[in-house]
């Protein structure tokens, strides 16, 4: 199995597709950096004109600017207490490009490994793999080779964001930087197991890589749609439960200070990610290599 993963994390990182992926997830990040820099500048600009208006001191805007900033952190953690007082120093703009990056994580991951397993079943070039090494180091070689990629790459672009957030915002002390780099890190990787996991068992169930993708992005549309029905229904209506089945539905403790929490959401992350490995582990077991 660390054969398989040194080879797979080596292979991917000379072929470039490292370079691909980073400069994809770069320019998501970036983008989303800029619309909500710029979103949130109009915003606080707004607030300070209407206050010059009625002539308000320098002590009422900071006061308003200190509300605007709990209104919006309020919105963000579903007004949680606990997580707002312990975000309350980070900058709102690092806690919305978070937001976003989870919807756009599951299908960067699909992109990033749809063909891990499939693209090598397509040719029998996996036959070799196999002779020497069993189907279950096969796969999670491959599992953890993606893991491992795509846990540097997270990593770089958090980086670059909270040192971004700290140019913006001077008092965004280096210690607490540190503190919430790491954290947001580990919330990104935990949530991102799960459909890494998923990746695999799309990409052992098919001989071709572009069914593959094909069937992982409709999965992931599937588990988005019942999440999204499932928060649309009443307290009353059955429906509600199936967000439950939804991966999606436990990244709202990810950030959350209080560990009984986190590790909630942590557990279902790595259930969710057992079963996906355990399925297509039974499928390449089944599959004639």
């Amino acid at each position: 199995m660390v054969v398989i993963w040194a080879a797979e994390l080596r292979r991917a990182v000379r072929s470039g597709r490292a370079l691909v992926l980073l400069g994809l997830y770069s320019m998501f990040s970036a983008l989303v950096l800029l619309v909500v820099g710029f979103v949130t500048r109009e915003l606080q600009a707004q607030v300070n004109d209407k206050l010059t208006e009625v002539g308000a001191d320098a002590e009422a805007t900071a006061r308003a600017a200190d509300e605007l900033h709990r209104g919006v952190l309020g919105f963000l953690t579903s007004n949680d207490t606990a997580m707002m007082e312990a975000l309350a120093q980070v900058p709102i703009v690092v806690l919305v490009v978070f937001k976003i990056t989870l919807f756009f994580l599951p299908a960067y991951i699909a992109l990033m490994g749809f063909d891990q397993v499939s693209g090598e079943v397509g040719p029998r070039s996996i036959r070799y793999l196999t002779v020497r090494a069993r189907r279950s180091s096969v796969l999670l070689g491959k599992f953890l080779s993606q893991a491992t990629l795509l846990l540097a790459l997270v990593l770089v672009i958090d980086l670059a964001i909270f040192v971004y957030a700290r140019i913006l915002n001077p008092d965004f002390g280096f210690g607490v930087l540190v503190l919430n780099l790491l954290k947001f890190w580990t919330a990104t990787i935990v949530f991102s197991l799960a459909y890494v996991a998923l990746t695999t068992l799309c990409s052992s169930l098919f001989r071709s890589p572009a069914v593959s993708l094909v069937f992982n992005f409709i999965l992931l549309f599937v588990f988005w749609l019942m999440d999204s029905v499932a928060r649309a229904s009443s307290d009353t209506n059955l429906l509600r439960f199936l967000r439950y089945l939804s991966p999606s539905n436990y990244s709202g403790n990810l950030l959350h200070p209080k560990l009984a929490e986190f590790a909630g959401s942590g557990a279902a992350y790595a259930a969710f990610a057992a079963i996906f490995l355990v399925g297509a582990y039974g499928v390449l077991r089944a599959r004639d290599l």
